[in-house]
C-alpha cells in the first residue's frame, strides 16, 4: 500500500496521547476521523477539522490508528470493528500491550487479511505534542516502511524491532526503566531532603552526570516542589506497564527483582487514591 497525505485515516481513543496525535495529523494536512468510546472527547478535534467516525463504516479507511488504555480496551475496541474491516486495511496500534495480547489481535486481523503493526510509545504527551516520540514497530517490514509519512508526522525515529509483539516488548523494557527508576528518584528527591539539600537544585545540579535521564529531569522538580499538575503519566500507567514486564519475565522464568519491588511501591500508592494522578505524586507514597 502507498500512504501519503490523501490517504484516509480512521483514530480510535483520545485520550492524553491520541488528541495530540491526531493534532499534529490535521496540521500536516491528513483527513482524519476520530471515535472515543466517550465521544465528548472528540469534539475539540472536530472543530480543528476531524470528523467523527461512526464504526461501521471503518472499512473506508486504508490505515486505522489506535491509541487505547490497555489489552481489554483494545480486544473490546477490536471486537467492535471486527465485522467492519476489509482485505488490505493496516491497523497500527500505538496503545502499550502485552506482547501475548498483540499476537493474539495480529492473528485475529490476519484471518480477514488486515495487517497488524505494533507501535507502542516513548516520550509522553511533550513528545506527542511536539512530534518527537520514538516508536518501536514491530511486524511487517514493508507495511511499517510504507507508513513513514505517517510515522514522520509524529515521531522523530521509528525503529523495527522485529516480528509481531516486539515492539510491545521493547516499550514494556521501556517503561521498566522509567517506572522502576520514577520510585528511586523519589526516594533520591526525599533523602536529599532529608538532608538539608534544597531539592530543587537536583536536577540542574545532577543534569549531565550519570545519574541523568529525561524523567529524572522531569519528575526531581516536580517532587521538590510538590508540583503534580497537569499530569503527564498516569501512576496506573506506569503499574500497569510494570505488571506487563512481570509477566514478560515470568513467562521467561526470568527475575527481576527490581522492577517488582517498584511494581509493589506503585501498586500500594494506586491503592491509597492515587491511580489517575501523576507520577511524581509517588514521592508522597514514599515521604510518609
Amino acid at each position: 500500500m502507498h500512504v501519503n497525505q490523501q490517504t484516509p485515516i480512521a483514530f480510535l481513543g483520545m485520550g492524553l496521547m491520541g488528541t495530540r496525535m491526531v493534532t499534529r495529523l490535521l496540521q500536516a494536512g491528513y483527513a482524519v476521523a476520530v471515535w472515543n468510546r466517550t465521544p465528548h472527547a472528540c469534539e475539540a478535534l472536530i472543530q480543528q477539522g476531524a470528523t467523527a467516525l461512526e464504526l461501521e463504516k471503518i472499512s473506508n479507511y486504508p490505515v486505522i490508528l489506535t491509541c487505547l488504555a490497555d489489552d481489554q480496551a483494545v480486544h473490546s475496541v477490536f471486537a467492535q470493528i471486527q465485522a467492519y474491516l476489509k482485505t488490505e486495511q493496516i491497523i497500527v496500534d500505538f496503545s502499550s500491550l502485552s506482547v501475548a495480547a498483540t499476537q493474539q489481535l495480529a492473528q485475529f486481523a490476519q484471518q480477514q487479511h488486515v495487517t497488524w503493526i505494533d507501535s507502542p510509545v516513548s516520550g509522553g504527551t511533550m513528545g506527542a505534542e511536539q512530534g518527537t516520540l520514538v516508536i518501536f514497530a514491530g511486524g511487517d517490514a514493508q507495511t511499517i516502511e510504507a507508513l513513514k509519512p505517517i510515522y514522520e508526522v509524529l515521531s522523530q525515529r521509528v525503529t523495527r524491532m522485529g516480528e509481531t509483539g516486539t515492539g510491545q516488548a521493547t516499550k514494556i523494557c521501556n517503561q521498566l526503566i522509567v517506572a522502576a527508576n520514577s520510585t528511586l528518584i523519589a526516594e533520591a528527591v526525599a533523602l536529599a531532603d532529608q538532608a538539608g539539600v534544597d531539592t530543587r537544585l537536583l536536577a540542574p545540579a545532577l543534569a549531565g552526570g550519570f545519574a541523568d535521564s529525561k524523567p529524572f529531569q522531569i519528575l526531581a522538580p516536580r517532587m521538590a516542589t510538590h508540583t503534580f499538575e497537569p499530569v503527564q503519566w498516569k501512576v496506573q500507567t506506569l503499574s500497569k506497564d510494570l505488571n506487563n514486564a512481570l509477566k514478560l519475565a515470568q513467562s521467561f522464568d526470568l527475575k527481576i527483582p527490581v522492577a517488582q519491588k517498584a511494581l509493589l511501591q506503585l501498586q500500594a500508592h494506586q491503592e491509597n487514591g492515587f491511580a489517575e494522578n501523576d507520577l511524581a505524586t509517588i514521592i508522597q507514597y514514599i515521604e510518609q
